[in-house]
């Protein structure tokens, strides 16, 4: 007997579309190939609007209503009366998604490695045992990531991809800080996300724009100055799928990176992901479901994407677009939140 939901993928777009999904009696089931959820290449940072309205449980480290901006000419502090943005531990995050999962009555599979797909099977096998299963679905939702097997599997390609380089630095860190510096990081930044006991320091980019070995290499010079000892440590790194070509195709969906709605702009993934994974959830459940909010989410994914591509022409152009939005930020004729994917 088939399941309703099969959903590839337990990250936070995957679990939320489990829990969605499972909620209206769907049977549910999630295939994971880790073996533990959670553990992702990610600054772990999430706009607080976002995290107030789709997140109802305290998994937050650390908050900050202050936002330090250095450009190659401008130093901004950035103030607000709630927090921003908020610091997560993903592993936390994804427990406690997976909580509400199997709560709402669906199913999670541990390391069970998806080999195969056709139009309503698909053939997984146990990466413990080397057991081979097959399992037929009535909907298949891709919520694998930026490498999706669901999305190779309609035959969609990705070519605007961005580049996160990342290092978990022990140490206390006060200040939540953004590194705009065009000669460095092209249109990209370097980031100071501090956690409970450590601090993500990474760098972003758009793969057109700027090779991996260079970034890493980039982000040295730049913590070398700034005085992170990056290089007595190991550096993770992580694609990134901005490359949004549609989320509905028959019988199939997909969700968060696999789809390509992370942000391009600022590399932002979780709130994208838990909002299309909800959204699409409720839509196998009941196609009349109002997806008004995946629609907002995808026009404010493309006004992102424009811009990277605007301002990744040239040099000049990704300095003076990140000294006018420095400069704005600081007159306050911009707001944070309308760089946030949750505006």
């Amino acid at each position: 007997m088939p399941y309703d939901v099969i959903i590839i993928g337990a990250g936070p777009g995957g679990l939320a579309c489990a829990a969605a999904a499972a909620s209206h009696g769907l049977t549910t089931l999630v295939l994971e190939r880790k073996q533990i959820i959670g553990r992702k290449v990610c600054a772990g940072g999430i706009t607080w609007n976002g995290l107030l309205k789709k997140i109802p449980f305290d998994i937050s480290e650390k908050q900050f209503a202050k936002q330090q901006v250095f450009t190659r000419f401008q130093k901004v502090c950035v103030l607000s009366p709630t927090p921003i943005i908020a610091t997560v531990n993903r592993e936390k995050l994804a427990q406690k998604m997976a909580q509400l999962a199997i709560e709402a009555g669906g199913e999670i599979r541990l390391g069970c490695k998806v080999s195969s797909i056709d139009y309503c099977r698909v053939l997984c096998e146990d990466k413990v045992t080397g057991r081979k299963e097959e399992l037929a679905f009535r909907f298949l939702v891709g919520a694998d990531g930026s490498s999706s097997l669901v999305r190779r599997y309609l035959g969609l390609p990705v070519s605007d991809i961005g580049i996160g380089i990342n290092y978990q630095i022990p140490g206390d860190y006060p200040e939540m800080q953004w590194h705009l510096d065009s000669s460095l990081f092209a249109n990209g930044y370097a980031w100071v996300f501090p956690h409970r006991n450590t601090a993500s320091i990474g760098a972003y980019v758009n793969a057109k724009h700027m090779k991996a070995s260079t970034l890493k290499a980039n982000l040295h010079t730049w913590g070398d100055k700034q005085g992170y000892p990056l290089r007595q440590h190991k550096a993770s790194a992580e694609l990134i799928n901005f490359d949004f070509r549609g989320w509905h195709f028959d019988n199939t969906f997909l969700v968060g990176d696999a789809a390509g709605l992370a942000s391009g702009l600022t590399g932002e993934g979780i709130y994208p992901a838990i909002i299309s994974g909800e959204t699409v959830g409720h839509f196998l459940a009941n196609p009349e479901y109002d997806v008004t909010p995946l629609r907002h989410l995808i026009k404010n994914q493309a006004r992102h994407r424009k811009m990277v591509t605007l301002t990744g022409k040239n040099r000049a152009l990704a300095t003076a677009a990140s000294e006018i939005v420095t400069f704005c930020l600081k007159t306050r004729i911009l707001d944070f939140s309308h760089i946030e994917m949750a505006h």
